[in-house]
């Protein structure tokens, strides 16, 4: 009896916790797949399974077991799909979500220039400033701006974001033009409320550091309101270079503060740790850090 069948079974009744829901979901009679959990029994010499007329329950060599045997049949599928992908091309359907704003303002050229590029590949592209779940969307990969926390993922760091202070024109005609950090207390700001500590901000100017306080009239989770809340002239704000160099050229916004630096925002890519990772998804994350280079948006 082939043993890859016999472990594929176990693995789906261990996590069905029943004969008849495994069998269902291998298209197997409920027979065979009881027969290849007796038979692997057997081979071992020990039982995997607590059977009774209600349940199927792990035994504690079965618990031990699942666990290393899951990680031979990843192993296999992930042998699989290098040796695919060594005479494949890049094709099939690519899933990424992106904060609202680099993707609305920032994202869709690169998304175009990578289409053209690799014609095959669907793109399935979902916005949203929350960190999504990658499994539970059925995503390839996320770009996130700023720290990762969670452990099960895999982090690929594409570079930092230079941004800076601005407000438009006609807010700093009214408001005056803040010489020094200290002076933006009296100023009206606009914030990203799911970033922590977004109401102090750090400036750098050579070796001077000093840190201020904000005084937000605006909040949002939304960072595509929050520039469009900037452009409007509600308060000063941050705003990454590669967005505000083309409002600058168009009269729409000015830099506050220009000889004073903000921290750059650290953007990184992110997978699944427990996948293969793609030639599609590498080609798209290692061609997306080359065009932010190209347009001078990262930090040197």
């Amino acid at each position: 009896m082939d043993r890859l069948s016999m472990l594929s079974c176990f693995v789906r009744v261990a996590e069905s916790g029943s004969f008849s829901a495994a069998a269902r979901d291998l298209q197997r009679a409920q027979s065979a797949v009881s027969q290849q959990i007796r038979t692997l029994e057997t081979q071992l010499q020990t039982r995997l399974f607590d059977r009774t007329t209600r349940k199927v329950a792990l035994t504690e060599a079965g618990a031990v077991y699942l666990q290393h045997v899951r990680g031979v049949l990843e192993r296999m599928e992930e042998a699989d799909q290098i040796v695919s992908d060594l005479d494949a091309g890049i094709t099939g359907r690519l899933a990424i979500s992106a904060p609202i704003s680099f993707g609305t303002q920032i994202l869709g050229a690169y998304l175009f220039q990578f289409r053209e590029e690799h014609p095959g590949i669907d793109l399935d592209v979902a916005l949203s400033d929350r960190f999504v779940d990658l499994a539970a969307d059925g995503l390839d990969l996320a770009v996130r701006m700023g720290p990762v926390t969670e452990s099960q993922l895999i982090v690929r760091k594409i570079g930092l974001l230079k941004r800076s202070l601005a407000a438009t024109p006609r807010y700093l005609d009214e408001h005056g033009r803040p010489s020094h950090p200290a002076e933006l207390k009296h100023h009206d700001y606009v914030v990203r409320s799911y970033l922590e500590g977004a109401e102090q901000i750090r400036l750098t100017r050579s070796a001077e550091v000093t840190d201020v306080l904000v005084k937000p009239v605006l909040r949002s989770d939304n960072s595509h309101l929050i520039c469009e809340a900037i452009a409007a002239g509600m308060g000063i704000g941050l705003v990454h270079d590669v967005l505000l160099e083309p409002m600058i050229a168009s009269g729409t916004l000015e830099r506050v503060l220009p000889d004073w630096r903000h921290e750059p925002h650290v953007i990184q890519a992110v997978y699944l740790s427990n996948r293969y990772v793609p030639r599609k998804v590498r080609a798209f994350v290692e061609g997306l850090a080359r065009f932010l280079r190209t347009r001078g948006a990262l930090a040197e």
